[in-house]
C-alpha cells in the first residue's frame, strides 16, 4: 500500500494533542459543550504522567497520585467520573534516614528523639554558628536553608534528597526556589511552634485523607477516555504529532503518524495542546526563528525510573511512600502500592513496591537494561534493610521522560520568549505541565484545561497566570506537641 493510500483527512471543531489529565480534561469539558474534539497521544495508554501501568495484575502508579484539590471544579470533575471508585485513604509519609523514620513534614521532637542527644546538639550548635557567622549573600538554596536552621540540619534532611531529585548540587539551585518553598519557617519558629500552640495567627494544614482510584490514577483518565469515545469523540493512542501548519498567525492543520505509519491530517478550529513546549516549537512549519528554537533547547527536564519490585511479604511499613534520605543508595522515593489502595496488588500475601530513581534520559542510570535496574533495586532495598533480597520474587521498569520541568537561573527568559511568539498563533493554546513548562499539580493542569475549553466558548482566561501553589497541601502543621517544616518534593 502506497504512502498515499496510507493518508487520511479528519475535520473536528478541537484537536488536542497530549491524553494526560490536561488533554482529557479538555475533551470531556468539550464533549459537554457540544463540540467534537481527537484527541491524538504518543504512547499506548491515557493519563500521561498520572497513568497506571500493569504487570501481572499489580497496578503501579508512576509518580504517586494523590487527589486533593481546593479547585471546586476539579473536586467535582473527580466525583462526577469516579463515583464509588474514590476512595478516601489515610495519609503517611516518611523520611528515611540512618535505618531510622521521620515524620514528614518533620516533627521536631520526634527528629531530635531519632537523631540522638549527640546529633542533636550538633544541629545546635549549628543553628548558633549560622546564626553568629550567617552567608552574607543568600544566593543559593544552600545559603538560604543553611542560615535558617544551620548547616547540619541541612546535610541531613534537604541535601541529600534535593540533590537526588534534580541531579546538580544545591549550591547551584537558585535561593528563590527554596524561598518559594519553605515559606516562613526557620529552626527558632519550628521550636516556638512546638512549645507553644499559636493562637492567634492562620497556619496550613497537612491533609491527613485524601481521595484515590480504586485502582490508580490511571483509572480516572480510562473512564474518562470511555466517557469521551462513547460520545462519539476519538482517542488516538500511539499516534504521534510531527507537524502543524501555520498560516498568518494560525493554526490550519496537524500531521499525526500512527502505529502502523498511517498518516492523518487533521484539521481543526482550534487546537490545545499539552506536549512539551520544546517538541511543540519544533514541529511548527514554517519554523520559527532560530533564536526562538534556541531559545527553547535551553528549557531542560528531569526524568525518571519507577522500578516496580514484587515483594513475597504482606505487610511492609504502613506509609504510602517513603523518601530516602540514605546518601548511599540512589533511589529517591519508594512508593507501597498497596497502602494506597488494596486494590492496587492481586493478593494479600504480597506487597509491590516502586522504587524512583531520579535521572537525565539518557545518562548512565536510564541506559542500564531492565535487568540491571531490578538488580539495582532489589540490592537497595535491601542495603538499607527494608527488604532482603531472597524476598523479592519478580520486577518491571518503567520510564518517565520528561517528568519534571527544571527551573534553571535563565528558564523565565527563554519562556517568556516562547511565550510571547505563542501568543500570536491565535487559535492555539498550551495547557498542562509540559505544555506550560511549569511544575504544577494535576489538579492544576486540569485548571488550564477547563480555562482553554472556556476561552474557545468566548471567554478571556490567561493560563499562563494559573498559580501553581506547589506546597498548599503539605505546608505547615502545627499541634499541641510538635511542629513541623518541609522543603517541596515532587509528585
Amino acid at each position: 500500500m502506497s504512502i498515499k493510500e496510507r493518508s487520511r483527512t479528519l475535520k473536528t471543531d478541537v484537536a488536542i494533542i497530549g491524553a494526560g489529565p490536561a488533554g482529557l480534561t479538555a475533551a470531556y469539558q468539550l464533549a459537554k459543550a457540544g463540540l467534537t474534539s481527537i484527541v491524538l497521544e504518543k504512547g499506548s495508554n491515557v493519563g500521561g504522567i498520572a497513568r497506571t501501568e500493569r504487570y501481572k495484575d499489580y497496578h503501579i502508579d508512576i509518580g504517586g497520585h494523590r487527589f486533593y484539590t481546593k479547585i471546586e471544579e476539579v473536586n467535582d470533575f473527580w466525583q462526577e467520573v469516579m463515583g464509588d471508585d474514590f476512595l478516601l485513604r489515610p495519609r503517611l509519609s516518611r523520611i528515611y534516614y540512618n535505618r531510622k523514620f521521620f515524620y514528614y513534614p518533620i516533627r521536631l521532637f520526634d527528629a531530635l528523639s531519632n537523631l540522638g542527644l549527640w546529633e542533636s546538639s550538633r544541629i545546635v550548635a549549628s543553628y548558633i554558628l549560622s546564626q553568629l557567622r550567617p552567608y552574607p549573600q543568600e544566593e543559593t538554596l544552600e545559603e538560604w536553608v543553611s542560615n535558617r536552621f544551620g548547616r547540619r540540619l541541612y546535610q541531613i534532611f534537604f541535601k541529600t534528597y534535593t540533590e537526588k531529585v534534580w541531579g546538580i548540587p544545591c549550591h547551584e539551585i537558585k535561593a528563590e526556589w527554596a524561598a518559594q518553598r519553605i515559606k516562613g519557617l526557620s529552626l527558632p519558629v519550628a521550636v516556638r511552634n512546638a512549645l507553644l500552640r499559636p493562637r492567634h495567627q492562620s497556619v496550613k494544614t497537612l491533609i491527613e485523607e485524601f481521595h484515590y482510584p480504586r485502582c490508580g490514577p490511571g483509572m480516572l483518565w480510562e473512564k474518562v477516555q470511555a466517557m469521551v469515545e462513547s460520545q462519539g469523540h476519538r482517542v488516538l493512542l500511539n499516534h504521534e504529532v510531527v507537524h502543524l501548519a501555520l498560516n498568518n498567525g494560525h493554526v490550519c492543520s496537524l500531521i499525526t503518524v500512527g502505529p502502523d505509519g498511517e498518516r492523518i491530517k487533521i484539521e481543526a478550529g482550534h487546537f490545545i495542546s499539552s506536549m512539551p513546549l520544546t517538541e511543540l516549537i519544533q514541529r511548527l512549519e514554517p519554523a520559527p526563528p532560530q533564536a526562538l528554537l534556541e531559545a527553547t533547547r535551553r528549557l531542560t527536564y528531569r526524568d525518571f525510573l519507577t522500578v516496580a519490585l514484587i515483594v513475597n511479604q504482606s505487610d511492609l511499613f504502613p506509609d504510602n511512600w517513603l523518601y530516602i534520605h540514605s546518601p548511599e543508595v540512589k533511589v529517591g522515593r519508594i512508593q507501597n502500592f498497596k497502602n494506597w489502595s488494596p486494590h492496587m496488588v492481586p493478593n494479600g500475601h504480597t506487597t509491590c513496591l516502586g522504587l524512583e530513581y531520579f535521572c537525565n534520559e539518557g545518562d548512565e542510570l536510564w541506559r542500564l537494561s531492565d535487568a540491571e535496574l531490578v538488580e539495582l533495586a532489589k540490592q537497595e532495598v535491601a542495603r538499607i534493610d527494608l527488604v532482603a533480597e531472597a524476598n523479592v520474587i519478580d520486577g518491571v521498569v518503567f520510564r518517565q521522560p520528561k517528568a519534571y520541568p527544571v527551573y534553571t537561573g535563565e528558564y523565565k527568559i527563554y519562556l517568556e520568549q516562547i511565550k510571547a511568539y505563542l501568543s500570536g498563533i491565535s487559535n492555539l493554546q498550551t495547557t498542562g505541565r509540559n505544555g506550560l513548562h511549569m511544575y504544577n499539580n494535576q489538579d492544576h493542569s486540569m485548571l488550564t484545561a477547563m480555562l482553554a475549553v472556556k476561552n474557545i466558548l468566548g471567554e478571556q482566561n490567561d493560563i499562563w497566570a494559573v498559580n501553581t501553589e506547589r506546597s498548599y497541601h503539605e505546608e505547615v502543621k502545627v499541634s499541641r506537641t510538635a511542629a513541623d517544616f518541609q522543603v517541596a518534593r515532587p509528585g
